[in-house]
């Protein structure tokens, strides 16, 4: 999808913070959009900051309940006629960590942060398909879903998962022309990170304040624009790049991680029909992502018992 301008795009969480900075890096690509989002606080923001664009559709939508996000799927439909760019962008935070026995506040969590991101994966992608003038999903994980946060094990948990989840959409939809992308943020100026200068509500004694809390409160004041991170979606979107990374100071810590998973692979060679089956299933996934070996891949696939529903779009 290298040209943008004229198409749909369905953004969860499109109200606020990172999905609202898609929607006005979308709207500047000339796309029409359709911002879908729980919080009618939000809603009303968005619609001020967007008074009178006519590319634009707002319906209320909660990710988690698939009958609602059904009929908000169906809205957006009857506003604009199609949706060619799927983005799963809403999210909670919490959600407690993995010792804690309280099962609603990881249930909620969950259900927003990954299974909202199913739900609309399953809602909407098989409309894109059966459009068959290709498309592109794109998932919000997290760095949280690169490298894990303390405490916060449900919004890693997630995080993670998205991850995969959209790896493998990737290799089930790139046959049909379809995009998949990955958004990994870090700092970024949304609700979920706020300098006390944020919230001059509260009376909060930065003085007293540890020195972890105000690492977080400098962060907040250093954090990505949202815009920003809406332009690098967009341009991932006609690049069809999968990995989104927005905040460079992660690097050494994931090439980190990287060399110790290398590092714990047993040093003996594993046998000849191990190798020669992986060898097989790894070159099947590096075919599917490459345009001009997808067709034979596709029938390669089949193999392996999977049906791709293959009716390419290039």
């Amino acid at each position: 999808m290298q040209d943008l301008a004229g198409k749909v795009a369905f953004i969860t969480g499109g109200a606020n913070g990172i999905g609202f900075g898609m929607v006005r890096a979308f709207l500047s690509e000339g796309m029409k959009v359709v911002v879908a989002d729980w919080n009618p606080a939000n809603i009303d923001k968005a619609k001020a900051a967007l008074a009178g664009n006519n590319a634009v559709a707002f319906v209320r939508a909660n990710v988690a309940d698939r009958g609602d996000l059904k009929s908000a799927v169906d809205e957006a439909l009857a506003a604009f006629g199609a949706i060619h760019v799927l983005c799963n962008n809403a999210g909670v935070n919490g959600g407690g960590t993995a010792d804690d026995p309280d099962f609603d506040a990881w249930d909620k969590a969950m259900a927003v942060n990954l299974g909202g991101v199913v739900n609309a994966s399953k809602l909407i992608v098989p409309i894109i398909k059966a459009q068959g003038e290709g498309g592109h999903v794109v998932c919000t994980s997290s760095m949280a879903g690169v490298v894990p946060l303390p405490g916060l094990a449900a919004y890693s948990t997630a995080k993670y998962a998205v991850r995969g989840f959209a790896e493998s959409l990737r290799m089930q939809l790139a046959p049909l022309g379809i995009g998949v992308s990955c958004l990994f943020p870090g700092a970024t100026r949304t609700g979920m990170l706020y300098a006390p200068e944020d919230k001059p509500e509260e009376a909060i004694d930065e003085a007293a304040a540890s020195d972890f809390q105000k690492a977080l409160w400098a962060a907040a004041r250093d954090a990505i624009d949202p815009l920003d991170t809406g332009r690098a979606v967009a341009e991932a979107i006609k690049a069809n790049r999968f990995y989104i990374f927005t905040n460079r100071e992660f690097l050494d810590e994931v090439i980190a991680r990287d060399r110790e998973m290398e590092a714990a692979f047993p040093e003996q060679d594993p046998p000849s029909g191990r190798v020669k089956f992986e060898t097989l299933r790894a070159e099947l996934a590096r075919n599917l992502l490459a345009t001009g070996n997808r067709a034979v891949a596709a029938d390669d696939a089949g193999d392996f018992g999977l049906d791709l529903n293959t009716t390419a779009v290039e």
